[in-house]
Parts: C-alpha cells; sequence; structure tokens
C-alpha cells in the first residue's frame, strides 16, 4: 500500500535545473503520481515552505535512505535510531504490484543485537512509484549483498558474531598494544562507510564564485591601514631583484666612448666590454711616442715592452699551458721570425729573446747589412745568449711548415725595401709555408703588405688597418695617460686587467 511508504526519508534528484531535495514522506498519490516531502531539504538547505509535492516526470533518480518501523520496533529497529535517520536491521525494501513499499525478509538471528544500523538504498531511472516497473527482489538483494561485503559492516560485526555464535568458546588474547595501535590506525584510515561517499562531484566553479576576492582584499586593506601594518611598505613596492652577475651598489652609467682624438677617424674598433677605440692616424701615432720618449718612456723601454706583450700572444696562439708543459719537451714549438734593418725588426728581436726563454724553437731571419741601427745591435746582442737560431739567408729557413711566422718585415716609412730581393725572397717563403702569420705593428697601407696575416698587433692606439691585417689586436706599451693628453688625446684604459685585448671593427 502507498500507506507503506509515509515516514521514510529519501532523496529526489530532480536533475540540474531543480535540484536534489531530502525529506520526509508525508504523501503518496498513485492516481496523480506524485509524492510529497515534509520538513524539506534543498542542496542540503533547509527550504523555507513546511512542504513540496513532485511529479514522478520530474523525478530522475529517488534514494531511500530510511524506512520507517511499520509499527514493530523490534523487527526494523529502535525509535531512537529512526530519529537519528538510522534504518533497522536486516530490514530489505522492495516494491509490490501496487508502487507501494514492503517488508521482504527480516532478521530471524535471536543473539544478534538489533540496534545496528543498515542502509538501504534503491536507484530508479524513471519514477520511484511507478507501477508499471516494479522492482524484483533480486534487484535488492543484489544492492544488499553488496553492503553486506564493504569493510565496514564486516568491521562492526565481527566483535558479536564470534561471541553470539560460540558463547562458550574463550575468546583469543590481543597480540599485544601494537597491534591495538596498528587496528586503530587501520580505522582511522578505512573505517568510514563506503555507502557515505557523495555520488556527485564538487563543483569548484560554483563554489569559487560565491567567494568576493574583490570585496576581502578590499576588507585587508583597510584593516592594514587602520592597525599601520603597512607602515614599512605596501605589498605593491616590491624590492628589486638582482642576478648573481649584477652588483647590488648603484653606480654611474658606463660611458662607453672613453677616448676622444683630435680628429676624426676613419675607422672605430670596439673591445669585448664593448668600450670604442678609435684609430688613429700615422702622424698622430708617430707624435705619441715622440711625446712619451720625451718623457722618458725610451725607445729600449718601447722595444722591451712591446717583445714581452708579442711574446706573450705568441704562446697563447702556439697552444699556451696545453702546448708548454714539462711533459711536452719533445714536442716544443718553431718559431719563424722574419725581421727587416729597422725598428720594427728590433721589435721582433725582442719577441724572438722572450718567445726563446720560454723554450721555443725560435729561427730568425735579418738580412746582412754593413751598417746596422743600435737598437738592433744591442737586440742581437741579448738574442744571441739565447738558444735561439739566426739565419741571414732564405736557404736555411725549414722547408717544412712551422707553428708560426711573426711578420716584421715591413715598415712606415722605408718603402724602397719591398724592392730588395731578400724581401720578396722572404714573402715568397713566407706564403709558400702556409703557417699562420702574426704581424708586429703593420702598416695601416694594404698595399705595402706583401704577406697577408691572420693576427697583428697594434702598438698604445691602432691605425686604420685593412682587411689584410687579419683581427686586430692592441697591446699597452706603457705610455702614460697625461702623454696622451699632451697631443689632445682624451685617454682613458680600455685594457682593464690585461695588456694585450682583441679588437673588433665596427
Amino acid at each position: 500500500m502507498a500507506s507503506d511508504w509515509l515516514g521514510s526519508i529519501v532523496s529526489i534528484n530532480c536533475g540540474d535545473s531543480l535540484g536534489v531535495y531530502q525529506g520526509r514522506v508525508s504523501a503518496v498519490d498513485q492516481v496523480s503520481q506524485t509524492i510529497s516531502l515534509t520538513r524539506p531539504f534543498h542542496n542540503g538547505v533547509k527550504c523555507l515552505v513546511p512542504e513540496v509535492t513532485f511529479r514522478a516526470g520530474d523525478i530522475t533518480e529517488l534514494k531511500i535512505l530510511e524506512i520507517p518501523g511499520s509499527g514493530d520496533s523490534q523487527q526494523c529497529g529502535d525509535p531512537q535510531q529512526t530519529e537519528l535517520g538510522l534504518p533497522g536491521v536486516g530490514c530489505q525494501v522492495g516494491i509490490n504490484q501496487n508502487g507501494t513499499g514492503r517488508l521482504l525478509k527480516k532478521s530471524t538471528s535471536s543473539s544478534a543485537p538489533q540496534n545496528i544500523p543498515k542502509r538501504a538504498e534503491m536507484k530508479t531511472q524513471d519514477a520511484a512509484i511507478s507501477p508499471q516497473q516494479p522492482c524484483s527482489k533480486s534487484y535488492v538483494d543484489r544492492h544488499m549483498e553488496s553492503l553486506n561485503q564493504s569493510r565496514s559492516f564486516r568491521r562492526r560485526h565481527n566483535s558479536w558474531s564470534s561471541s553470539s555464535r560460540h558463547p562458550n568458546q574463550a575468546t583469543p588474547k590481543k597480540s599485544g598494544l601494537k597491534n591495538g595501535q596498528m587496528k586503530n590506525k587501520d580505522d582511522e584510515c578505512f573505517g568510514d562507510d563506503i555507502e557515505e561517499i557523495p555520488d556527485t562531484d564538487f563543483d569548484f566553479e560554483g563554489n569559487l564564485a560565491l567567494f568576493d576576492k574583490a570585496a576581502v582584499f578590499e576588507e585587508i586593506d583597510t584593516y592594514e591601514r587602520r592597525s599601520g601594518t603597512r607602515s614599512r611598505g605596501t605589498p605593491n613596492e616590491r624590492p628589486a631583484r638582482y642576478r648573481h652577475d649584477e652588483n647590488i651598489l648603484e653606480s654611474e652609467p658606463i660611458v662607453y666612448r672613453r677616448i676622444m682624438v683630435p680628429q676624426n677617424t676613419s675607422k672605430e674598433f670596439c673591445t669585448d666590454s664593448g668600450l670604442v677605440v678609435p684609430s688613429v692616424s700615422y702622424e698622430l701615432h708617430k707624435k705619441l711616442l715622440s711625446v712619451a720618449e720625451k718623457h722618458g718612456l725610451t725607445l729600449e723601454r718601447r722595444l722591451e715592452m712591446t717583445g714581452v706583450c708579442a711574446s706573450q700572444m705568441a704562446l697563447t696562439l702556439l697552444g699556451g699551458p696545453n702546448r708548454l708543459n714539462p711533459k711536452n719537451v719533445h714536442q716544443r714549438p718553431t718559431v719563424a721570425l722574419l725581421c727587416g734593418p729597422h725598428v720594427k725588426g728590433a721589435q721582433g728581436i725582442s719577441c724572438g729573446r722572450h718567445l726563446a726563454n720560454h723554450d721555443v724553437h725560435v729561427i730568425l731571419f735579418l738580412p746582412n747589412f754593413v751598417k746596422m741601427l743600435e737598437s738592433i745591435t744591442n737586440e742581437l746582442s741579448l738574442f744571441s745568449k739565447t738558444q735561439g737560431q739566426q739565419v741571414s739567408s732564405l736557404k736555411d729557413l725549414p722547408t717544412s711548415p712551422v707553428d708560426l711566422v711573426i711578420n716584421c718585415l715591413d715598415c712606415h716609412e722605408n718603402a724602397f725595401l719591398r724592392d730588395q730581393p731578400w724581401y720578396k725572397a722572404a714573402v715568397d717563403w713566407a706564403n709558400q709555408n702556409r703557417a699562420p702569420v702574426l704581424s708586429i705593428d703593420p702598416p695601416m697601407c694594404e698595399a705595402e703588405l706583401g704577406i697577408d696575416a691572420k693576427w697583428s698587433l697594434a702598438l698604445g692606439l691602432p691605425l686604420p688597418l685593412g682587411e689584410r691585417a687579419g683581427r686586430v689586436y692592441l697591446c699597452d706599451i706603457g705610455i702614460p695617460q697625461q702623454v696622451f693628453q699632451e697631443v689632445g688625446i682624451n685617454y682613458r684604459s680600455p685594457f682593464g686587467c690585461k695588456f694585450v685585448i682583441p679588437l673588433h671593427s665596427t
């Protein structure tokens, strides 16, 4: 009968538009196919109306949460449990041919306790009270069997089933406090009833829409302004963050053009750090060296400084510490020095002396002249004290390729030397040897260069060298800053911690 369902607590799902309702059944009308709930809850919130009525066509799913005791408190549970929403023990629910609920089975065990709760749940797809599609007993039995197999059911019934079936059997002792602690931990972790898991997913977007972030942040800002917590600065004023290679101390802006020459230059260079190094004409370069010599930077000092810088660059080009170490004595590098009878040749001889002192096999070519410059004579005297080899004929130069050729044949002023037979023969030998060439202080006119260089070393300030000079390097020969200012050059050193730096064309 329909009156058997009165007092049952059910959950009715009416789809996404109407939502889910829970309440106690107050009326069931089989003719109009309606069901009424008293004290209803809509989506977990208590409704303002005392009763709501649903049509069978609006119901998509119905769950029976509690079945009343039907007048026998011992058969279907305690009335106190009914008020708390807990169904009786051993009660299974079905639907008869009239669409009303009836009791199919009850517990027959007299020794089992009667206050153990169990939940009966039934789902229908169209209407819960439709008489055309009754629920079979096997359908309810399957649901009850799944409930009986749950972990919570076994855990709750283990304690009384053993004592009721075997009252005279002694209860085994527990293995100890440790096992009890582990059991309590298992109950805390796995003790929840699996039937209490909600069927619908949590609506994160809908829940987040209820949170007014703008109002909350405004309230926080108002509180912080009143309490004075922002006296040390607002959160929007974030401190500047620096990388590990940045300086945290404020400094003056970098000036990349720190060398100014009195005349317009035809070519400019820049260092690896971006500093601009302008080129100077040969007349200004010659004047700079003359003023430096007048202040005490004599030719001998300049030759020594040039020889040190050129030899240091040559040692780096030869391989540096990877090539020049005591374990590679059998692989000594060979350097051929081609020098002319002028100051540029004296610079090459000074470089050869330093290379020979660093265990480099040096072969110095210098043609025979009746009268030599004093600077060349002095450098040759020092070079003869080393293990270096001096030759005056090109036939004595090695026919196999050498490691490096240092070119000091060219001169800025004596252009007639390029017409000499020894000069042409030395140029031909260098071009046929196929060794890389380093030119020391080459002339700026490309027509005066007989040998194409891979590297060129400029002194003090570079000349406007062409493409045949190769990659340009600049060496510091010790000219003081006031000497630059005396010739009209505003100068700040671009060398930093080095004495030889590479230059790049701009």
